[in-house]
């Protein structure tokens, strides 16, 4: 009873301080009232949550008690009780309301409670959090972001980091037309701060930080092209093109080739792609073949989609290592080694848009004989020699195609049969799954032809526009599950099988289809789309990446 009693006496007391600081006009002359607040931090349960609401009300008004009445109220935050601790996270922003020098300090002690366990604690520190953006956005980003640029930092603590991430993420950057004011002044902070964390990120975070930026006025559609290079050159920074080249290093390929595919949409806006092409031209494709088999298929995609973007100049630079690479996928005659038809896909893909824009330097790649009045066009020297063996590489790829088309017809009429006999929503999806692979299959097939057709020529106009719909993009057509979609961008549908379908086919008795021809023809299916930003941890298979090297 005694101590039930004295309870009663620290709530009592609690509540003359607030009536006497209420009544009094010059508050300032209330010292001991305020002092013996401060000191009721230690009381009962029910002293400390009244203690909560008071020191943040008062502090104003005694700036020689400041240092006494955050450090009494940060212990009522770290409380046993639950409820003190909600009640006093409520008053943090009550400290910054007229005292905006201590928002930056308030944020970082909120941003250090976003790893609370409990729900109605944590969402209190959320609430509490966007009251500040609210008043000082400015401010509360920058001691947000504190906690994420921690490159340096051995001590980092990865929980907090990643707390901190999902609110930026979830909590402010939805609300970007209401926090960032002034927009254009805001919105080049935020990017100036989000610049300054990706020294040192995963993957999916830099694809976050990335989608975040394009969503910003600051570089929409309406973007000035200085604007659109800025967003290229964070890419290109993200990829190391200033990096020496280890094959070894399947964080930097992973990474090499993802943000070369976030980097698409920004090559059809304007920016250039001068270097990536060259860096892929001096470090990359001397050493294709020693890259990780399921990377090869993505980089050979990217580097078709950029293609029609690439500057003649570059073109002219890369088009020998391409021509080569092509000449490996297109043997002159059977080899023993099936053919992998995707990949001849994106290389004469890539072989036209380079073409088209130095089409000279095809007359000592491949024997053409093509008159722009250059000395470039070097039409005095015999290349007839390169001209037969291409011409020859070509024919034999056709015929494969061809053959290959057959067999992939006649295996479209069993998946056919074999959907109308299926009983199972099961079977009708793996059936379905197989009509995909098998459409795609001779999309690519019929792309190789078109594209060989006219390089028969020995002045051969090259498709340097938008003739040839890329195999994979038209299989984003068909309905898929969401799980499809990778970062950056949508897969084909048949994708999200994996290699299995090779199997699946077989196990439905199509026929030719078991022909291993045909299940190397569809290798691109498997492997397709992009494979994305892997894994977490920092890095992109890793942390601890600093700059440069991850």
């Amino acid at each position: 009873m005694a101590d039930a009693s004295e309870d009663a006496k620290d709530i009592e007391k609690l509540y003359e301080y607030g009536e006497r600081l209420n009544e009094a006009k010059d508050k300032s002359q209330n010292v001991e009232d305020y002092k013996g607040i401060i000191d009721a931090a230690k009381g009962s349960i029910k002293a400390k949550q009244l203690t909560a609401q008071l020191i943040p009300r008062f502090f104003k008004f005694f700036p020689d008690l400041s240092d006494a009445a955050v450090d009494s109220h940060l212990d009522l935050c770290e409380e046993e009780e639950l409820g003190v601790r909600v009640q006093a996270i409520r008053g943090l922003p009550l400290f910054c309301k007229d005292t905006p020098e201590y928002v930056s300090k308030i944020v970082d002690i909120l941003a250090q409670l976003l790893t609370a366990e409990e729900n109605v604690e944590r969402d209190a520190v959320h609430k509490a959090l966007l009251s500040l953006l609210r008043q000082d956005v400015k401010a509360s980003l920058t001691g947000l972001f504190k906690h994420i640029m921690t490159v340096d930092d051995p001590n980092t603590d990865e929980n907090l980091r990643e707390k901190v991430l999902n609110f930026i993420r979830d909590k402010v950057f939805p609300l970007k037309a209401e926090l960032l004011k002034p927009q254009e002044q805001m919105e080049r902070h935020i990017t100036n701060l989000i610049k300054k964390s990706l020294e040192d990120v995963t993957g999916a975070e830099f694809k976050m930080f990335m989608d975040f930026l394009k969503s910003l006025t600051l570089f929409g559609e309406k973007a000035p092209p200085e604007r659109v290079q800025e967003l290229i050159e964070i890419i290109e920074g993200q990829a190391d093109l200033d990096a020496q080249f280890n094959v070894s290093d399947g964080d930097h390929i992973d990474r090499l080739i993802s943000c070369l595919y976030m980097a698409l949409p920004f090559f059809v806006r304007g920016a250039s792609n001068s270097k990536f092409l060259n860096y892929l031209n001096k470090h990359i494709i001397p050493v294709f073949d020693e890259l990780p088999e399921e990377r090869k298929l993505d980089l050979l995609k990217n580097l078709a989609e950029s293609s029609p973007y690439s500057a003649p100049q570059d073109s002219r630079q890369i088009l020998p290592s391409v021509v080569q690479l092509l000449k490996k996928y297109m043997p002159r005659r059977k080899t023993g080694e099936e053919t992998n038809f995707t990949y001849v896909e994106c290389l004469l893909y890539t072989f036209h848009h380079l073409a088209s824009k130095a089409p000279n330097a095809t007359n000592s790649l491949c024997g053409y004989k093509i008159v722009t009045g250059q000395p470039s066009d070097r039409l005095g020297e015999d290349f007839s020699e390169y001209y037969k063996d291409f011409t020859e590489r070509m024919t034999h790829v056709e015929e494969l195609a061809r053959a290959t088309m057959k067999k992939l017809t006649q295996g479209m009429a069993e998946h056919n049969k074999a959907m109308a006999a299926a009983k199972t929503d099961e079977a009708k999806d793996n059936i379905k799954t197989q009509k995909q692979n098998t459409t795609t299959g001779l999309r690519t097939c019929n792309n190789i032809l078109a594209m060989t057709q006219p390089l028969h020529s020995k002045s051969p106009s090259f498709i340097g526009d938008k003739r040839i719909n890329l195999s994979w993009k038209e299989a984003t057509k068909p309905s898929v599950p969401s799980t499809a979609t990778a970062a950056g961008g949508k897969r084909p549908a048949s994708t999200t099988n994996g290699p299995s379908n090779a199997g699946a086919k077989k196990g439905r008795g199509a026929g030719g289809l078991q022909n291993q021809l045909v299940n190397r023809a569809l290798e691109g299916l498997s492997h397709g789309g992009r494979s994305g930003m892997r894994g977490r941890g920092r890095g992109w298979g890793g942390r601890g990446r600093g700059r440069g090297h991850w």
